[in-house]
């Protein structure tokens, strides 16, 4: 298993001195070939944390400009998503989505339903680009995973990536939900090993790619997971290269 390449489908550029070398660091001490990167620190974590139990939102916007000029002069080591503010137009998304490679929606940030006409609209310039649209649910109406299967219906042609194995640590209704939708796929950060395992089982390798969730979460942490579930080569290339790289339209990598 260490010997196949990996790529990090979810970690995040924090807002601060050094976020971009100590990402490249991790990626280095981890054996990380690339990483998809998308901006955090859009608010205050434990008020974050609050939000996500009692419900709220905030409308300030993520920090894209830093993610894109983290990502600059890598390579193509570092991947660029945007993290679209529903509370705006998509008109910024749409202006700069050539130099970026993904989208992600967040119901916990911005509050804002995945069957809001605003969510539609990004979800619109993201068809129009080949983007993946990442989205974390909540157990709360309107984010839930049942809402964005219902989203990734609409949007067939779409892939959509369902973030953090689901909603909690052990979310194998979500298996449920997504299995019959050909357009979704899990990224397995936070999610216990029977998730994971369940995940191979009832989707197949070919729709589960790793992430981290760095800066949160290391991926040394994420990486024994998958390594504790003895995985032949064939399933973990799958997981940690081949489908990420579908998703983002290089298949030929």
């Amino acid at each position: 298993m260490s010997a196949q390449p990996v790529l990090d489908f979810h970690m995040r550029l924090a807002p601060r001195a050094g976020a971009r070398e100590r990402l490249l660091s991790t990626l280095e001490d981890c054996g990380l070939q690339r990483a998809v990167v998308c901006a955090g620190g859009t608010m205050d974590l434990e008020a974050l944390s609050r939000q996500i139990v009692e419900g709220g939102h905030v409308k300030s916007d993520a920090d894209n400009d830093a993610v894109l000029a983290a990502c600059q002069g890598t390579e193509g080591r570092l991947v660029p998503f945007f993290f679209a503010n529903p509370h705006r137009a998509p008109g910024p998304y749409r202006s700069r989505a050539a130099a970026f490679r993904g989208l992600e929606i967040s119901p916990a940030v911005h509050g804002v339903a995945l069957g809001d006409p605003r969510v539609a609209a990004l979800v619109e310039v993201a068809a129009d680009f080949a983007h993946p649209v990442y989205v974390v649910c909540l157990d709360r109406r309107g984010a839930g995973v049942a809402d964005l299967v219902a989203l990734a219906r609409r949007f067939p042609h779409v892939s959509f990536v369902l973030g953090h194995s689901g909603i909690g640590n052990i979310d194998l209704y979500a298996l449920t939900l997504i299995e019959d939708e050909p357009n979704m796929v899990l990224e397995t950060s936070g999610g216990y090993t029977c998730v994971a395992q369940a995940a191979l089982r009832r989707l197949g390798a070919g729709r589960v790619v790793f992430g981290s969730e760095y800066p949160l979460q290391h991926p040394a942490v994420e990486l024994a997971k998958f390594q504790a579930l003895r995985l032949a080569a064939a399933q973990w290339r799958q997981i940690a290269w081949d489908n990420a790289h579908r998703l983002l339209g290089e298949e030929k990598q």
